[in-house]
């Protein structure tokens, strides 16, 4: 019987998604440890990952969860590995989105099928509608100019969101992630042109043309959490693009908060 394999990074997508599969092999890049038991691996010695992945009988392969670039030590690499070395480093010097297409094409080329959260948890990828709270008309322009603008950096290859407020960009969501960025907020606050006018909101999406079988945008209860500490009146994000994880406790977090959540 064929078998998927989660390639797993830090974060609750990973554990979400083995939940919802049969005998998942869960794999793991060395020093990015998900919250569950695994077997590590090196990039360095990529093609012996892929010899023991085949020797479990798995034939799919979906990402899930957070992982830095890691460091490679040229004196590690296997003969194998070796012929790969300049399309790896290429790809590790590369923008977010290039990197990852790299090791898409490596794992197919190495006859994996990638699949993505969508197609193996289509549950966790919510379809349009506002699950709680009610945007305001200020809201949706918010929504609509931080839309505009996260397209705009995702063809630079940057980051998957953007804050904003009264029309006012405070701020886009850079290499440090999703995390720091609402923290960046939430210490500037008081950027607000009118201190009582609308609160502003958090756009959420993939960058235009990415795959979306890997690095799809990912939220859950502690992007409520911080949103809520930053002032923000809600998060917005499109349909069918982004990741809700633990969606009832994020509408129960929203709710209390006065946060809204939108699929749009």
């Amino acid at each position: 019987m064929s078998r998927t394999a989660i390639i797993a990074g830090q974060g609750a997508l990973a554990p979400a998604i083995a939940a919802r599969l049969d005998r998942p092999v869960v794999a793991a890049l060395d020093g990015f440890s998900p919250p569950m038991p695994h077997e590590s691996f090196r990039l360095e010695r990529l093609v012996p990952f892929f010899d023991w992945l085949a020797a479990q009988g798995v034939d799919r392969v979906t990402f899930a969860g957070a992982v830095r670039r890691p460091r490679l030590d040229p004196e590690a690499f296997d003969p194998r590995t070796a012929s790969l070395v300049p399309r790896i480093l290429t790809a590790m010097q590369s923008g977010d989105d290039a990197a990852l297409r790299e090791v898409i094409a490596l794992f197919e080329e190495a006859g994996f099928t990638v699949a993505g959260t969508e197609e193996i948890a289509p549950d966790l990828v919510p379809g349009e509608g506002i699950l709680v709270g009610e945007p305001t008309a200020a809201d949706i322009a918010d929504a609509d100019r931080a839309a505009k603008i996260v397209e705009g950096l995702g063809a630079l290859d940057l980051g998957q969101g953007a804050v904003v407020a009264q029309g006012l960009c405070l701020a886009v969501e850079t290499l440090p992630g999703t995390g720091a960025m609402l923290d960046f907020v939430a210490a500037h606050r008081d950027m607000r042109p009118r201190p009582n006018g609308p609160r502003g909101v958090f756009w959420k999406a993939p960058k235009p043309g990415q795959d979306r079988r890997i690095d799809l945008p990912a939220i859950g209860p502690g992007t409520v959490d911080q949103v809520a500490r930053a002032g923000l009146a809600g998060i917005a994000w499109q349909a069918g693009g982004v990741i809700l994880l633990e969606r009832e406790e994020a509408v129960e977090r929203a709710r209390a908060a006065g946060v809204f959540l939108w699929a749009r």
